[in-house]
């Protein structure tokens, strides 16, 4: 399972960030309880959401060009440094005592356009930093599977804190938390990377990431999948804080629970991926994953009781990791090299850039039909994609078949 750790620079990374993204989840849990405690409103809880996370809709193609071009590693030192500054304004602010919304909000926006650049170059930067390139679906599970652990420290560390100590604590402590990541990218030692002489053409080089895409047919079904789920499924989780607080009549603890109880299926799924020998079946795995996490929200939706509730979540932390991972490692290990950057960029922008328009959706129409209707409502698109999916991939294969059988027969004569 830890085998990409033998590489030196994969595994400074890997510690590193083994702080770090705790610190990131203490910031966005005590950001979605403080804004939805402040203010009491549900799409102010959705809209700092969006504005953490809509810069990766359009910044994602202008990074993927421009992480291709120049050192990786540099400009993840660099970007890690900005990420830290905008923690300190944050934990600043709130130590201070000076709960303005709005000026969260903007510190959320800077946070999004920051990370718009960040996760491009950090997912591309994991090929240079396994010394084996066998290992890389290891490393991208590897790397899942920590993220998916902070989750489950993340918040319950943050619920304990906020109920004993309070939102400043939380901040700080995410601030913190860049100091082990930044010296571990300062020991790591790479073979720098080959400025590109070519003058960067950002539309140019956008169609030809999609064309390059598009004819890769099995990956631009999946990256259809992933925006789908992105858009109307995944984004359910804006409205926990909801279900925490109002639903199960419960407080910030109760709501480091939901966040927890999806860390741990996500972070069990993300084991078993790292456990997988090769890259295979990540069509079928996908799919798997996608019919769970359907299943398990609606579920959600209509539990009356907290324990049904929290292993719908655990459940729906499977499907969700299973369902992201197996595309991200597909696009990783199928990638031509110099278009591994653009994929990449196309990923988040399906992946991250899509959630955060339906954290605004969702959080108008739970406004319009309830909570539960919503959520339930997500469950059920999510196994419609995965029926639309199938339908297609097997219309194609008959295709494929079919223009095969032709060729052959006109070879025979």
């Amino acid at each position: 399972m830890f085998k990409a750790l033998k590489s030196k620079n994969f595994k400074l990374f890997f510690y590193g960030q083994s702080v770090s993204v705790i610190g990131t989840w203490l910031q966005k849990t005590a950001v979605s309880w403080m804004v939805y405690s402040v203010t009491g409103s549900v799409f102010l809880l959705g809209l700092a959401t969006f504005l953490s996370m809509i810069p990766s809709l359009f910044l994602a193609p202008l990074a993927g060009s421009i992480i291709g071009r120049y050192d990786k590693h540099r400009a993840m030192i660099l970007l890690q440094s900005l990420a830290m500054l905008q923690a300190g304004a944050l934990a600043l602010m709130i130590y201070l005592k000076i709960y303005n919304i709005n000026f969260i909000l903007a510190l959320s926006l800077i946070q999004g356009i920051i990370n718009s650049f960040d996760m491009t170059c950090r997912q591309t930067m994991m090929i240079d930093i396994v010394d084996n390139e066998e290992d890389l679906p290891n490393a991208v599970a590897l790397n899942s599977t920590l993220n998916n652990f902070a989750r489950i420290a993340g918040p319950a560390l943050a619920g304990i804190i906020l109920h004993n100590y309070g939102e400043d604590i939380c901040f700080i402590g995410n601030f913190l938390s860049y100091i082990p990541v930044l010296i571990s990218l300062l020991m790591m030692k790479i073979t720098p990377h080959i400025k590109a002489t070519e003058k960067m053409k950002m539309y140019d080089d956008f169609i030809e990431g999609l064309d390059y895409v598009r004819k890769e047919t099995e990956m631009a079904k999946m990256l259809l999948m992933l925006m789908c789920s992105s858009l109307f499924v995944i984004s359910f989780n804006t409205l926990m804080p909801v279900f925490a607080k109002d639903i199960f009549s419960g407080n910030a603890q109760t709501f480091s629970w939901f966040e927890s109880a999806a860390g741990i299926g996500s972070i069990l799924s993300a084991i078993y991926l790292a456990n997988l020998k090769k890259a295979d079946n990540m069509g079928k795995i996908m799919i798997a994953a996608s019919l769970l996490l359907g299943f398990s929200i609606i579920i959600l939706a209509y539990s009356n009781s907290l324990t049904v509730a929290l292993i719908c979540m655990a459940l729906s932390g499977v499907g969700m990791m299973a369902q992201t991972s197996s595309i991200n490692i597909y696009i990783q290990t199928q990638s031509t090299v110099n278009m591994r950057s653009r994929s990449i960029s196309y990923y988040l922008m399906a992946y991250q850039g899509m959630i955060p328009v339906g954290s605004l959706i969702i959080g108008y129409v739970s406004h319009i039909i309830g909570t539960r209707n919503t959520v339930a409502i997500q469950g059920i698109i999510c196994i419609l994609s995965v029926i639309v999916y199938v339908y297609y991939k097997r219309h194609s294969s008959e295709e494929e078949l079919e223009s095969c059988q032709v060729e052959y027969r006109n070879t025979k004569i």
